[in-house]
Order: C-alpha cells, then structure tokens, then sequence
C-alpha cells in the first residue's frame, strides 16, 4: 500500500452508498476477535454491533444508552465493553460536543467497509442511530418546520406576482438609443346629427 490519502478530487465528495451491505476483515483480526471473545466477551460482542450499525466509511454515531437496549445490557457494561475495546484498540472515540455524544470509529486494520484507499475519509462521515425514546418530542413534529419546494425533471418553476421592477441604466453619451417610438393616434369623434 503506497500512500493512506484519498485523492484531491473525491475529498469532500457524498460517499455513494453501494448495493447489498457487506464488510472485510484480516484474518489476523479473526484470531485476535476470538481471542477477545474468551476473554471479555461483551467487548467482543459490544464490536461485533459497532460492525454491523458502522458505515462504509467505518464509523457509527449512537448513543451508549441506545448501544445498551441493542445488547440488551446495562449502560454501565457498555461503558466497560467500550473503554476495553479503545484501550486495545479496537475502535477510536471522536467526541461530538462537550456531552456523552460519540463517534466510535472501528479500526480499520480489523474490518473495513469500503475500498482501502479510501479509509482516510472516515472523519468525514458516520452512520448516525438514534434511538426514538432519546428524541423530545417537539423534535419529532415537523409541522411548524419550513418546506423548500423542490423541482422534479421535466418540471419548471412559474414566477407569480408583482416582482421587480427592470433595472434603468442612464445612456451614455454618445450611444442613446436608437429605437423607433409609437405615436399616439388622433382618433376623430364626429357627432351625428
């Protein structure tokens, strides 16, 4: 592998979502997730969930308390499966805030979702799960929320009402117009006696 940056051109690019979900891992990693399994099986199974939910880009924003429903655990086992998993480096926290809001980044050398030259990208994007109970629900309603109209093709837009008036440009000297003017027609209106 000679060189971990995307090129320039796709930098900042929406990551297009591929058919059908799969992931890639090393065989090396396999041995160590067994290995792990044995000995702190809830980090392993707490990794194998961040796996599943991350996205092509090998991050995942989710909340622990919504982590703990999915594993059906107590928070707190999250909170030691997840410090066991960073210490051994198998995943990286990125803090979103000053709160408990995370991005858990899976390491890239144990399973990957896209091709390899494009990893270095996964600061840019996340799968992001959130759990409907962790929402208020003045956020759910979306009615007092503005719409913008959207075009679809074949469709154009029809202006309405009064608009602007055209902009004026004074002439230049020398270069007036030229155009040719109507007269007002004298109409003729004879009385019949």
């Amino acid at each position: 592998m000679t060189g971990l940056t995307a090129p320039p051109d796709i930098i900042g690019t929406p990551v297009k979502l591929k058919p059908g979900q799969w992931v890639q891992t090393e065989r090396k990693a396999h041995e160590a997730w067994a290995n792990l399994i044995a000995r702190k099986p809830r980090a392993a199974m707490l990794l194998h969930h961040l796996v599943a939910q991350m996205g092509h880009q090998n991050a995942v924003v989710i909340g622990q308390k919504t982590l703990a429903k999915i594993m059906g655990t107590h928070e707190r086992t999250v909170r030691r499966a997840v410090a066991d998993l960073v210490e051994e480096r198998w995943i990286q926290i990125i803090r979103i805030g000053s709160g408990k809001e995370a991005a858990y980044v899976v390491n890239d050398r144990v399973a990957w979702g896209q091709p390899r030259d494009q990893l270095r990208l996964s600061a840019f994007s996340a799968t992001v799960v959130a759990d409907l109970e962790d929402q208020d629900t003045t956020s759910l309603d979306h009615a007092d929320l503005r719409r913008i109209p959207t075009l679809f093709p074949g469709e154009r837009q029809m202006p309405i009402g009064d608009g602007e008036p055209p902009p004026s440009q004074p002439s230049l000297d020398g270069l007036e117009p030229d155009l040719p003017t109507r007269q007002p027609h004298a109409f003729r209106v004879e009385n019949a006696k």
